[in-house]
């Protein structure tokens, strides 16, 4: 009865992806789309963590629905009104509002629970065989920044190469009226949590669901909701410490790997005794780089070195 339960569980999450995928495709509403593409992110972190990808589901949650749909919607913001009637948008957005936070809230409870639906591991698996060679307990940090470290150096260097493209033809971005009072209450409260859960993600993605990329993309948001509360430089790096964040990640990459070769063995071959402090120190580099790639994507190109942030318009300084 339980597994049949489960089996229909899962259908319905399958409709719904189909649904809300062709809702999205389909409407004439880009704000509408865009709202339907976050619920749609969320689902498909819902389905990850019923596939028992858990470090999965919260990267789709972070930088698929969440900083992604605040992209979309920072770039829809000039977008003119739509003709339809107001009663009709309005309950088309209560609608869309309400099914957001229902997939967000089974999908919280998804996380919670995937832990434990998790199979154990093979004796054939030849992951699980040399995770102790690993530094980390988690098999799919040790994947990523041990077993196939190549792959995410270049993941890394595609990041630093967006943060370029944004740098020299992005246009800074200007930021919204300040905070009212609720959301200045809201902010003063989430800021400081999102700071702590990103530290958290980094250092229990040694032996948990969470890593770099999750830590990354959860500092990122605490750095756009001040942006988007009219204070862009509260505790934001200026020009230049923002270049050395964007070049954090892919430094300490090839650091350690030359520092592996110095000692004698192949490129990001790690020491055993030194395996996970070098992984802990590549992914807080990692952790930086992302956080400002995504903010800058979000803001816009960077002000001038020789500028303070936030002195003058974009215009002003040109």
């Amino acid at each position: 009865m339980n597994m049949l339960l489960w089996n229909l569980f899962d259908c319905v999450l399958a409709l719904l992806a189909l649904v809300l995928g062709w809702r999205v495709v389909s409407s004439h509403d880009l704000k509408r789309a865009v709202v339907l593409f976050i619920a749609f992110g969320l689902l498909m972190s819902l389905i990850w963590a019923r596939l028992a990808a858990p470090d999965l589901a919260l990267a789709e949650a972070a930088i698929g629905a969440g900083l992604t749909g605040a992209l979309l919607l920072s770039a829809l913001r000039q977008q003119p009104a739509s003709s339809e009637s107001p009663v009709r948008s309005l309950m088309d957005v209560y609608g869309s509002l309400v099914l957001v936070l229902v997939l967000g809230g089974v999908m919280a409870w998804a996380l919670f629970a995937a832990p434990g639906m998790v199979q154990g591991s093979s004796s054939n698996n030849p992951i699980y065989l040399q995770l102790e060679q690993s530094g980390v307990s988690n098999p799919v940090t040790a994947v990523l920044l041990n077993f196939r470290a190549y792959d995410t150096l270049l993941e890394i260097a595609v990041l630093f190469c967006v943060a370029i493209g944004v740098l020299a033809f992005g246009r800074e971005r200007q930021h919204v009226m300040p905070a009212g009072p609720l959301l200045g209450v809201l902010m003063r409260v989430l800021v400081p949590l999102l700071v702590v859960m990103s530290s958290y993600l980094l250092w229990v993605g040694a032996h948990a669901p969470g890593g770099a990329f999750q830590a990354g993309a959860v500092l990122a948001a605490a750095g756009i909701l001040l942006h988007l509360g009219g204070m862009p430089t509260l505790g934001m790096p200026g020009p230049l410490n923002l270049r050395w964040l964007l070049i954090a990640g892919l430094a300490c990459f090839l650091l350690v790997g030359l520092a592996t070769m110095l000692n004698g063995a192949s490129f990001l071959t790690y020491p055993q005794a030194w395996t996970s402090v070098l992984i802990l120190l590549i992914e807080t580099g990692a952790v930086l780089s992302i956080a400002a790639t995504l903010v800058l994507a979000y803001r816009g190109g960077g002000a001038p070195l020789d500028q303070p942030q936030g002195e003058g318009s974009h215009e002003e300084r040109l």
